[in-house]
């Protein structure tokens, strides 16, 4: 059934036809204007123009029908048209579905910079009592995107699986959870944050002590919870993170507002502008998660945003570089060791890691040893241990050990 948006339904079909046969004068085609069409002179239809009423014209406007672009006469009148010629009508089937191949899927979603460009033009007008911070941001927008996913969720896809991946030294592994799951798991580790910043912890009575791994804070909320979990853990996620942006940009404590204040880890800690950029990148890689598990397109945060999730990345890197050292242990002559790597892109830019225990000094030249070129967003898979160490490069040159190390020091970032 070919449609044109507003016509009301009308188009191809014997109600159309039969009521289209009735209507003024016709005559049989005569041989040049299509197999088996009928031609009018006159439609006695209000608001035709008697001028539309020749089929080659009609099947003329056929193409420029099937993209919504004719005007309301032009539509009318092939619609009715349609429902007498069975071979425009066969043809006009023909170009509304290539016309659906020409618009691939596309996410509800507005721009991902929209948000924040929107938000600057209010705030050139009326500056806020309390500004949230530009390292604050990627957290802001994010969490909001995620949001309006979840609203427009049915309680059915909720409970829909989703599989989460990450990387290890071993290799890749994984867990199945539900979209529930995936979103309890942000409310508990995310507390980590709220914790840390003097907020309630989602985890009350069964908080730990002490700080302990994001993946164990996740088992003992789960544990909690006593039943699998539901939608209900939407509402304390999203009041947990308005509450983590409001109080990012407070400036009390010692740190004045800065964001340097620890946020323990458990076995490691990070400023409080670098976990909150950290649970940025972590709520756009489990949105994406869970939008793949609903069938839902998601893109990839704004340009400035991902470059600051990107370059948080490759600060974190040298940490767990430690854990794959290099083949030859011998020390390097020259200078400080490093890999150049340039992200292209949005958020691109280029970047060198320190490959060697000299490189963490910050006296003397630095060596570039190799060169790896990636995508931004494919570095982030990386990142998140979505993509395998050994089939993310897009460009590599120099030594192939070192690139190969960093690389899996890369993949080694992702958890739970």
């Amino acid at each position: 059934r070919a449609e044109s948006p507003g016509s009301g339904g009308s188009g191809v079909g014997g109600g159309v036809r039969g009521q289209a046969e009735g209507m003024g004068e016709r005559r049989e085609g005569d041989g040049t204007a299509g197999p088996s069409c009928v031609t009018y002179t006159s439609f006695g239809v209000p608001g035709i123009d008697p001028l539309l009423g020749d089929h080659r014209l009609l099947r003329s406007l056929l193409g420029a029908w099937a993209l919504a672009a004719c005007s309301p006469k032009e539509a009318l009148a092939v619609e009715t048209h349609l429902g007498v010629c069975g071979a425009c009508a066969d043809e006009a089937l023909r170009l509304r579905d290539a016309v659906g191949l020409l618009h691939p899927q596309e996410p509800l979603d507005l721009d991902p910079s929209l948000r924040a460009r929107v938000l600057a033009r209010c705030l050139e007008r009326r500056p806020p009592r309390v500004p949230v911070p530009a390292w604050a941001e990627p957290y802001d927008t994010e969490t909001a995107r995620l949001d309006a996913l979840l609203q427009s969720l049915a309680d059915a896809d909720w409970h829909a699986p989703v599989r989460l991946r990450w990387w290890t030294p071993e290799g890749p592994t994984g867990r199945r959870t539900t979209v529930a799951g995936v979103i309890a798991h942000l409310l508990a580790v995310d507390g980590l944050v709220a914790a840390a910043t003097g907020l309630p912890d989602p985890l009350g009575a069964d908080a730990p002590g002490m700080p302990v791994p994001p993946e164990e804070r996740t088992e003992r909320y789960l544990a909690a919870l006593g039943a699998p979990p539901t939608r209900a853990e939407h509402a304390p996620w999203r009041e947990q993170t308005h509450a983590l942006v409001r109080t990012a940009g407070l400036p009390d404590g010692e740190d004045g507002g800065s964001g340097g204040s620890p946020v323990p880890y458990g076995g490691f800690s990070l400023p409080l502008r670098d976990a909150l950029l950290e649970r940025a990148f972590e709520t756009w890689i489990h949105a994406w998660d869970i939008a793949t598990a609903v069938s839902y397109p998601y893109a990839a945060p704004a340009g400035p945003h991902l470059r600051l999730l990107i370059d948080l990345a490759t600060r974190l890197v040298p940490q767990t570089l430690a854990a794959f050292p290099p083949p030859d242990a011998e020390p390097r002559s020259g200078g400080r060791g490093t890999l150049r790597l340039e992200i292209e892109g949005p958020g691109g830019g280029v970047w060198r890691i320190g490959v060697d225990p000299k490189a963490e000094s910050e006296e003397g030249p630095y060596e570039d040893v190799a060169e790896v070129r990636l995508d931004g967003v494919e570095f982030c898979e990386l990142a998140a241990g979505h993509l395998a160490p050994e089939e993310a490069a897009l460009g590599q040159d120099g030594d192939r050990a070192t690139i190969l190390r960093v690389l899996r020091a890369t993949a080694a970032l992702s958890r739970v």
